[in-house]
């Protein structure tokens, strides 16, 4: 009786037909994985824009004038810490605009908006936010 020895593993058209099922699985996963982690940074961005500008519009109606900076809007308690901008991930990108002529009231922060580049899900700029 021959004994034919036989080794146990697998071949390597096998291991080529898994690697091949995992490289498509990864590259459907993939432009979805990014897609939403751009939309995250959108939604963060949108908060903390909405919480900046409700800090100015606080600090306005207690001092009846705008803040001269949004440091000023930290140092008297109206916000925490600076935010980070999500999209540039930084907290000295935000641009501070003054009021319009006609505004009621002085000061010098009547808006902020992030410095980041690009556009949005939505067209727009990122600093038209």
């Amino acid at each position: 009786m021959l004994h034919t020895r036989r080794r146990k593993g697998f071949t390597l058209i096998e291991l080529i037909v898994v690697m091949a099922i995992v490289a498509l699985l990864a590259a459907i996963a993939a432009p979805r994985y990014f897609a939403s982690l751009q939309r995250a940074k959108e939604v963060a961005l949108r908060s903390s824009l909405a919480v900046m500008r409700d800090a100015i519009d606080q600090y306005a109606a207690d001092h009846q004038h705008y803040p001269e900076s949004l440091q000023a809007l930290v140092a008297q308690r109206y916000l925490r810490e600076l935010p980070l901008d999500p999209l540039a991930q930084q907290r000295e990108t935000w641009i501070e605009l003054p009021p319009p002529p006609d505004a009621a009231l002085p000061g010098q922060l009547y808006d902020v908006r992030s410095g980041a580049a690009g556009h949005g899900s939505d067209g727009r700029l990122y600093a038209d936010w």
